[in-house]
């Protein structure tokens, strides 16, 4: 774990360090990746299977490519009751919230009398990845697909990896219950290249999103322009800015349960006061040693974590905006004064009682967001990555008259006659015989 100070020297040059620190695939994945995108291109169906025996060590033609709906709903009946309703809590909230998302169609008709507008309208297909296996997230599945029913797209199919042939019945329960319409048994990224290509029972689909691994994200990547997809997602990452006035126990908690994702996963503290970030490191070993995940945990604390002393809170926003954090706790007593000047944060949790886990689950923003500083241009999963806008224009004559000789000196001095006749011809019409 890395501890900085701002009154120390070399402080800007290691945090440069902090803030340029790559924690993400190698060239090895994409030089992977591309052969196997290419496999799946070239060979369909076979190279899919070939790929699922080779990594998930089951073979498709035994066990079936796709998991039936019957089966589905089953998963979701047979959950416990306090599981199913804390799922169902999750889905009602996240389906809330994403209501409130969407666009809002445009039609008026200006001053010079031409109409001018937008059209919204879903994709018609779109796929989910699903991890599989021990990092099996249905509320993962629950952020993707729930968006995507609201902007009303019709075909939700999903790949998820099924290990030895073996299902996660939370997973499959989630599908049930956010509506997704094809469940594959495919994972990996033959799985992300099926959806994008087709192959066998799956057909191609026009948007891919949801988390994955290095080979995953790097697959989307790779197949961008194919398919739309909701971002290139690397390490998950948390910064906390905190005051001495909260319990060390707390955000040592909040700290760790991002460290807990991934070994690759960054966790740093911001804090005025130098006793209370020794009390949190504390806490953070202390906590570390009665994780189950505290192998992973731990590496990624040791490796990626950093606690940084500030004079004062206003001193660590415009280091925040530099990192651009994927999650940012304001755990102080007036979040809302810090957060007002906050630029770049995909998703910002506001006060001592709201910590980021609550996000991941049952609050209602999405909870897929960009990472490694993406946070700078990007924005969360919406409704809106699974739609699109189509504007419209229309002109009669008179208004043809007020813009078309703009065009037409417009075109011309780009050199585009063409563009320029097809204006000037309709002008010359509207013109009386001499």
């Amino acid at each position: 774990m890395i501890r900085l100070d701002t009154t120390e020297p070399g402080f800007a040059e290691a945090f440069d360090a902090l803030v340029e620190g790559r924690r993400e695939s190698a060239a090895d994945v994409t030089r992977d990746v591309t052969a196997m995108l290419a496999r799946v291109k070239a060979e369909g169906a076979d190279a899919v299977a070939a790929l699922t025996l080779q990594f998930d060590r089951h073979d498709l033609a035994q066990t079936g490519w796709r998991i039936d709906a019957a089966t589905c709903a089953a998963a979701y009946e047979g959950l416990e009751p306090g599981l199913r309703a804390a799922l169902d809590l999750a889905a009602a909230r996240i389906r809330a919230y994403h209501e409130r998302q969407r666009p809002v169609d445009s039609d008026y008709v200006d001053a010079v009398g031409v109409r001018l507008g937008a059209r919204w309208s879903p994709v018609d297909a779109a796929g989910l990845y699903v991890p599989g296996g021990r990092a099996a997230y249905p509320s993962s599945l629950l952020m993707n697909a729930i968006p995507a029913k609201v902007a009303g797209v019709k075909r939700l199919a999903m790949v998820t990896p099924t290990p030895n042939g073996e299902v996660n019945p939370l997973v499959l329960a989630a599908a049930h219950l956010s509506g997704v319409d094809e469940v594959f048994r495919v994972g990996g990224a033959q799985g992300v290249a099926a959806l994008a290509y087709g192959a066998g029972p799956i057909a191609p689909v026009d948007v891919v999103t949801g988390p994955g691994n290095a080979w995953v994200a790097e697959a989307k990547r790779q197949l961008y322009g194919v398919v739309g997809i909701d971002m290139v997602a690397g390490p998950s990452e948390i910064v906390v800015v905190a005051d001495d006035a909260n319990d060390p126990e707390w955000i040592a908690a909040d700290l760790l349960s991002q460290a807990e994702h991934d070994v690759t996963t960054q966790s740093i503290l911001f804090t005025d006061d130098a006793a209370f970030a020794d009390r949190v490191a504390a806490a953070v070993e202390a906590q570390l040693t009665t994780l189950v995940t505290e192998i992973v945990a731990r590496t990624a604390w040791e490796a990626n974590g950093a606690i940084i002393v500030v004079r004062d809170l206003d001193e660590a926003l415009p280091l925040v905006d530099r990192l651009a954090p994927e999650h940012l706790q304001l755990a102080v007593d007036d979040p809302q004064a810090l957060f007002d000047r906050v630029r770049h944060a995909g998703s910002v949790f506001l006060g001592r009682h709201t910590p980021e886990a609550i996000g991941d689950y049952v609050a209602g923003p999405n909870h897929v967001l960009p990472t490694g500083r993406r946070a700078r241009f990007a924005s969360g999963l919406s409704v809106l990555d699974f739609m699109k806008r189509t504007s419209f224009l229309g002109l009669d004559e008179s208004a043809l008259a007020e813009l078309g000789p703009a065009t037409v000196a417009l075109a011309e001095a780009e050199g585009l006659p063409a563009h320029a006749r097809s204006v000037a011809l309709r002008l010359r019409l509207n013109r009386p015989e001499n």
